[in-house]
């Protein structure tokens, strides 16, 4: 069986991947791929933390359905908004989204 820590670190791991890939990116598109690697990340912590601390209760695994819903509709609406914003300034470079200045 595989330890509990193994799993803290790869979620740590992942997680901190993601944060570079928001604070470092600049397309939009990578900034929301970069946030739902930091959703799965917390997905393998709350998994592996239910695993491991209570496995008779479903509390961790309701949270991580929970958490992917989220990120499902997170993907969903910011692909939206990312296309919206390319069709009106044919670009999604993060730093040039600037349509609620002024």
């Amino acid at each position: 069986m595989i330890p509990l820590s193994w799993y803290l670190l790869l979620g740590a791991a992942l997680f901190s991947i993601g944060i570079y890939g928001v604070f470092s990116r600049r397309n939009a598109v990578a900034i929301l791929m970069a946030v739902e690697l930091m959703l799965n990340a917390v997905n393998i912590n709350l998994v592996a933390f239910w695993r491991y601390l209570t496995p008779e209760k479903s509390a961790g695994m309701a949270w991580a359905v929970f958490v992917l819903t989220v990120a499902a509709a997170e993907a969903a609406v910011g692909l939206a908004l990312i296309i919206s914003i390319y069709r009106s300034r044919d670009s999604v470079i993060a730093e040039d989204m600037d349509l609620m200045k002024n």
